[in-house]
């Protein structure tokens, strides 16, 4: 990918191509995650970012009529996954982060909406790799050729399209819960114990406010693997600039503003509901209905750091994402059928000792 075309991709019509060439030597120069600053590929001389001012929110009638867009942007798609993401024109070659296939072609270009803030990467690739091994050894059900065989590979470090979204909401609700409880009958000179539920009724209001809450806007991760991976520091992320993507690659977004808002609204109205329940106490919900005003809707468009990579065993792929601002890590390992069957066995035994106690009694 050319300079230039990345450049268009991130700006809009009235910026022109920002090179970014070493002040002492001329020579390319690319972000450095652990000290926050450009470093050049050659002479390895340091100098800042230039400051800019955080990211604001922004109305949310903006986002649905209105939004900026980038143009002739170069996209590359994995051939396998269909992962689709704007590469760094060393790394055009280099295999999908996704699946870890190199079936990484160029497609048509693909316009998108313009990022406002950027969270920077503050973990650099090396410790990303120790943060990575260090998980695999501790996944409590992989199994143990898998924990000491293992190892990250592929690692990559990806600037994440997300939406994060401020709201106030006021909420009235009503619902029928149910409280389990015990009883022993004699039944034949036996004693026989018996469980049933006493249902109640709930009803109220709630206001629940959010902030800077993410949803993801491309289709390469799950909005489950963002929240896992949650928070990233998008309050304090600085307005849009290139020098941060230098050395990373950066995913497109897909999902427009509307289908993002939707999913929000779908994901806070869970979020509102468990704020309820946690006020009862209850074994069963039978019913509930929440009804919800958003107020006050604002939002920021943001690309957030992930380090994606990928470990294998017995021939299968198994993705590990890490937040490249805090470490935090989510994916998935093998299982060990044998350790999974123990602890299934275990609890089987614990709650057949309680029942077995209350029958004595």
């Amino acid at each position: 990918m050319t300079e230039q075309a990345k450049e268009k991709l991130y700006s809009d019509e009235k910026l022109t191509t920002t090179t970014f060439k070493c002040p002492n030597c001329g020579g390319e120069a690319e972000f450095d995650a652990k000290e926050q600053k450009m470093r050049c590929l050659y002479c390895s001389s340091m100098f800042d970012v230039e400051s800019d001012s955080t990211v604001s929110e922004q109305e949310l009638g903006d986002l649905l009529s209105n939004a900026k867009v980038w143009k002739e942007a170069e996209v590359y798609q994995c051939q396998m996954c269909g992962a689709k993401e704007i590469l760094d024109k060393q790394e055009v070659a280099l295999s999908c982060p996704f699946c870890g296939t190199s079936n990484v072609v160029k497609i048509e270009e693909l316009p998108g909406l313009k990022p406002q803030g950027i969270v920077p990467f503050k973990i650099d690739r090396e410790k990303a790799g120790v943060i990575a091994q260090n998980w695999m050894k501790r996944s409590h059900y992989a199994p143990r050729a898998f924990k000491k065989s293992a190892k990250p590979e592929n690692i990559a470090g990806i600037y994440n399209p997300v939406f994060t979204f401020d709201t106030e909401t006021r909420n009235s609700y009503t619902g029928t819960l149910g409280k389990n409880y015990t009883s022993t009958r004699i039944v034949n000179g036996h004693v026989q114990t018996y469980t049933q539920t006493r249902y109640f009724k709930i009803s109220g209001s709630q206001n629940v406010n959010f902030d800077d809450f993410p949803v993801q806007a491309s289709s390469n991760m799950t909005n489950d693997t963002i929240r896992q991976l949650a928070p990233f520091p998008t309050n304090d992320a600085p307005t849009y600039k290139t020098e941060y993507l230098r050395g990373y690659s950066a995913s497109t977004y897909n999902k427009d503003g509307n289908q993002c808002w939707s999913e929000c609204q779908t994901m806070m109205k869970q979020e509102i509901e468990n704020a309820i329940l946690k006020k009862y106490d209850y074994d069963v919900k039978q019913s509930m209905n929440v009804t919800t005003s958003f107020l006050k809707q604002k939002y920021k468009y943001v690309l957030v750091p992930v380090y994606v990579g990928h470990c294998k065993y017995r021939n299968k792929v198994y993705n590990f994402y890490i937040n490249g601002s805090t470490g935090k890590v989510t994916g998935k390992t093998p299982l060990s059928v044998f350790k999974v069957c123990m602890t299934v066995l275990f609890w089987i035994l614990i709650i057949g000792g309680i029942f077995a106690i209350a029958y004595l009694d």
